[in-house]
């Protein structure tokens, strides 16, 4: 049987900077503010460091703890807004709970915790060939016939082909929304104008849109929100909805021009 002590201050130092790098990769991977701090306690408390306080945002985290009455631990980590890897999140959930059934020393899981961060994504061309089944998908759902699904399939692997190259370079997410969106609407406009006229562009338009689309961004705002975490849940929804906006500029910008100089036309 362990026997249950408070770490000395070395020892109490290196678990606290693995919580903290715990909830950081948490948090950069889009997990909710409640799971990266429900995260942190329990790493904490496997260790008996019971006097600690832990406040988390959607880019930062804020840890402190004490000993005995006296502060021995304070440090802020700020958390650019950054992409979903629910597979990392999901790792780290793992590794949190054979932490707490004590399955694993700390040594075994700061190392673990490191091959986690370093996970690599999903194959380029699986991630593509998702976003096209996304898009086709979602283009049948709204009504669209297999023809058109077909065609937002293909649209849809072509954006995500220039979101992955764009995620290669330095190149704001405004401009990536509001080009890939135009890029959807001209493709479609094309298909619809001089290749297939009995297709309905908006069903393509609608569906291929898709990969654009901020959806586990937009639900964990609105579960940070159920739980009271009201500034990080308005952070992250006004994120979302940001890039709701980009996307309709985006298709908006085209359709206005392809209106305006080429005689317009009945959606």
């Amino acid at each position: 049987m362990e026997e249950k002590k408070v770490p000395e201050y070395e020892e109490m130092h290196k678990v606290l900077n693995f919580a903290l790098d715990a909830g950081r990769i948490l948090l950069k991977n889009g997990a909710e503010i409640f799971r990266v701090e429900e995260t942190i306690d329990y790493i904490c408390k496997r260790y008996h460091i019971k006097e600690v306080d832990t406040f988390v945002l959607s880019n930062g985290i804020f840890i402190t703890a004490e000993k005995e009455g006296k502060e021995m631990f304070a440090k802020v980590k700020h958390i650019p807004l950054s992409g979903t890897h629910l597979g990392i999140v999901t790792a780290v959930n793992d590794l949190s709970r054979e932490i707490t059934a004590r399955r694993i020393s700390l040594d075994e899981a700061i190392e673990k915790l490191k091959e986690i961060e370093n996970m690599p994504p999903k194959k380029r061309y699986f991630r593509i060939f998702a976003a096209g089944m996304g898009s086709g998908g979602f283009c049948y759902l709204l009504q669209g016939n297999l023809f058109e699904s077909a065609v937002a399939f293909v649209i849809g692997m072509i954006l995500y082909t220039f979101v992955t190259f764009t995620e290669k370079h330095p190149i704001s997410k405004v401009i990536v929304n509001i080009v890939g969106a135009g890029l959807v609407t001209v493709l479609a406009l094309l298909v619809c104008n001089y290749c297939f006229p009995f297709l309905r562009r908006d069903k393509i338009i609608i569906g291929s849109i898709l990969p654009l689309v901020p959806g586990v961004a937009f639900t964990n705002a609105i579960r940070d929100i159920a739980r009271s975490d009201f500034i990080s849940g308005t952070v992250r929804m006004i994120d979302a909805v940001l890039v709701f906006v980009y996307v309709a500029i985006g298709v908006g910008v085209v359709l206005t021009l392809y209106q305006n100089m080429l005689g317009g036309f009945a959606l």
